[in-house]
């Protein structure tokens, strides 16, 4: 799902591109229903469940947000083909919600793939996400840095290391970091697996309802 809790200035850039794209309607045009059809099927067959996910290679990075979702990444951030989506989001109860499908972000020129109106898809500018090791195994999420402040720092977006967050003084040790990985910039499509009666690209889903914890970061 899109990606939250990463600062001001990145949250008001991806505010302003999603706007653009909800002027959309959610539901498929003519030319995109083959594409929505397909990975409905495709995806709640290969990724039914949260485990699935991990198993192909996907690694959980976000909280659960007020849409209901959670995000899983396989770090693969150019979609080949209808059945390779970057991100894949669970709810609560590790059920598959969406994807999302990813391509290098050129500006002004929104991809033009699969049908999809170009207008659906937003702009993500780069940042480098990190995922705490907690105590007894339980993960802290939703924790980001600015490209060029984790550059400043001395930081490789190609490369990064914890050894940089706690230099930056995001951490005090290395071994408190399970996850670090350059969220790179994008232009980023979500997509429903679950049916969703808004449409397959609207925002939320009313079937689905995010748990007491949804939208609140750790």
């Amino acid at each position: 799902m899109i990606v939250r809790s990463i600062g001001a200035t990145l949250a008001l850039a991806l505010l302003t591109s999603v706007a653009m794209a909800a002027a959309l309607s959610g539901k498929p045009q003519p030319s995109e229903v083959a594409f929505v059809t397909h990975i409905q099927h495709t995806l709640m067959t290969k990724y039914p469940t949260a485990q699935d996910a991990i198993n192909a290679g996907y690694f959980r990075y976000t909280n659960e947000d007020d849409t209901g979702a959670i995000s899983y990444a396989n770090l693969h951030w150019t979609s080949t083909d209808w059945d390779h989506p970057s991100q894949l989001w669970y709810d609560a109860h590790g059920n598959l919600l969406g994807a999302d499908f990813s391509e290098p972000y050129v500006a002004g020129k929104p991809p033009s793939l699969w049908g999809v109106n170009p207008r659906r898809w937003v702009h993500i500018p780069e940042h480098v996400h990190y995922v705490l090791a907690g105590a007894m195994g339980l993960q802290g999420f939703e924790h980001a840095v600015h490209a060029s402040a984790f550059t400043a720092a001395g930081g490789n977006l190609a490369d990064p290391q914890a050894a940089t967050l706690v230099k930056m003084g995001r951490v005090t040790s290395a071994s408190q970091i399970a996850h670090i990985f350059t969220f790179p910039n994008i232009w980023d499509l979500i997509v429903w697996v679950k049916p969703n009666p808004s449409g397959a690209f609207a925002e939320k889903n009313p079937l689905v309802h995010p748990s007491s914890s949804g939208g609140m970061s750790m």
